[in-house]
């Protein structure tokens, strides 16, 4: 080494440095590559993809070989600077001094920085190209980097630290998949994000936040004369109505309308025969996670079920419908909703029912009002104010202006809601 001309030993170092590089890239290309990418090209039978997974399934072995060789050649270049040194200055140290800082500065910039923010951002491409060479190395040094794991797992071992498996250490959490879900834009089209969202979110709703509340189920009481219960049933808008006889919490059945249209045809209509037609009714407790009944519907080959709270008294009525459009979107044009129509004014404010629902309003409007509580307006501004408001009182809960507009019968039936400003 000794005996070459200068201008040969800095060529040598140029290329030991190159080839630090090549191995900083290829250390931070395979860490940083994406795996779950990784693992759907090597299903498509790609040898590069199947090889740097078969890599970082063995982690340990993996840096192993690399820093084996990045050390090695980082030494080697060290030490050819310092030959260099020698031979242009002599032993010197001050120019041994400044030898080690033009070496630290070189294998810096081009041995490290730049590699690794090159392999960083190109982590995928080159993960599948790279892994050839470090799988050849890794079988021809396969001995030494053996060696040397077997005293680096004897010194985790001593500081009792246990090196997670590779499935447990790339787990994602429903939160982290959310978060890859609306990180996605560029490759999944909006309303696909938005139904991939909704599914995440579907563990932590109940029925009873989906659910028609009580006070607007569409139903039909046997005390009514035989005439309004002829009109009621001719113009409902859904194939089942719940029955209940005298008061709304005696539900005695579910009536097909399909099933009473058959038997109306062949005897006439007969308001004493419908008890003979009604199909037993469902009942669920209303703090039911919504994608639990979703399977219970499933299981119990039913469409519909009543929701009652811990004392038996009903609340609502929540269906498969409802649950799909928690999912995707409303999507049925049977029944009239007016809170389809829901939308910003000129004004920047809006008219809204009192029984709308909260997560609608948040979600239509783009509203963070509170979810934890009651589930429509009405009941988050009797909470809020612990009395029925009068007419005109104006309100802020979680920086949305609200003003009552009407009340009636003990409920406010009708607010304006103003967008909110940025503080």
């Amino acid at each position: 080494m000794t005996d070459l001309p200068i201008a040969t030993k800095a060529v040598a170092l140029a290329l030991l440095l190159v080839l630090s590089g090549l191995f900083s890239m290829a250390e931070t290309a395979m860490m940083a590559a994406n795996r779950y990418r990784l693992r759907s090209l090597a299903a498509t039978g790609h040898r590069g993809a199947k090889l740097a997974n078969e890599l970082l399934g063995q982690t340990d072995r993996l840096l192993g070989v690399i820093l084996l060789f990045n050390n090695l050649i980082n030494a080697a270049a060290a030490m050819l600077v310092s030959i260099i040194t020698i031979e242009l200055f002599g032993d010197k140290e001050w120019a041994l001094g400044a030898a080690t800082l033009v070496v630290t500065f070189l294998i810096l910039v081009f041995s490290e920085i730049t590699p690794k923010v090159i392999g960083a951002n190109y982590a995928d491409r080159l993960a599948v190209v790279v892994s050839y060479v470090l799988a050849a190395l890794l079988r021809i040094t396969s001995f030494v980097v053996s060696f040397i794991n077997f005293f680096v797992s004897g010194l985790l071992g001593l500081m009792r630290l246990k090196p997670s498996s590779d499935e447990g250490q790339h787990r994602l959490t429903p939160e982290e998949l959310r978060g890859m879900v609306l990180e996605s834009s560029h490759f999944i089209p909006q309303k696909h994000r938005s139904i991939l969202v909704n599914l995440f979110e579907l563990e932590d709703i109940t029925v009873e936040d989906v659910m028609t509340p009580r006070g607007a189920i569409e139903a039909l009481d046997l005390g009514m004369p035989a005439e309004e219960l002829r009109h009621q049933i001719a113009t409902s808008y859904h194939t089942r109505l719940p029955v209940f006889d005298g008061e709304m919490d005696n539900v005695i059945g579910l009536l097909h309308l399909r099933r009473m249209l058959g038997h109306t045809l062949d005897s006439g209509f007969d308001p004493a025969e419908i008890r003979e037609l009604l199909g037993k009714p469902y009942f669920i407790p209303a703090d039911t996670p919504v994608y639990s009944q979703l399977r219970f519907f499933q299981e119990n080959k039913q469409r519909m079920a009543l929701v009652v709270d811990e004392y038996g008294e009903l609340l609502g009525l929540v269906t498969v419908e409802d649950i799909i459009e928690e999912l995707i979107g409303k999507f049925t044009t049977s029944t009239p909703d007016s809170g389809d129509k829901l939308a910003w004014g000129e004004d920047g404010s809006v008219l809204a029912d009192g029984g709308q629902s909260l997560r609608d309003l948040n979600r239509k409007l783009g509203l963070n009002l509170p979810l934890d509580g009651p589930k429509t307006l009405n009941g988050l501004l009797l909470e809020y104010l612990r009395e029925i408001p009068e007419t005109g009182l104006s309100v802020r809960i979680a920086g949305v202006p609200i003003e009552v507009i009407q009340t009636q019968d003990r409920m406010v039936r009708m607010v304006r809601i103003f967008r909110p400003t940025e503080q």
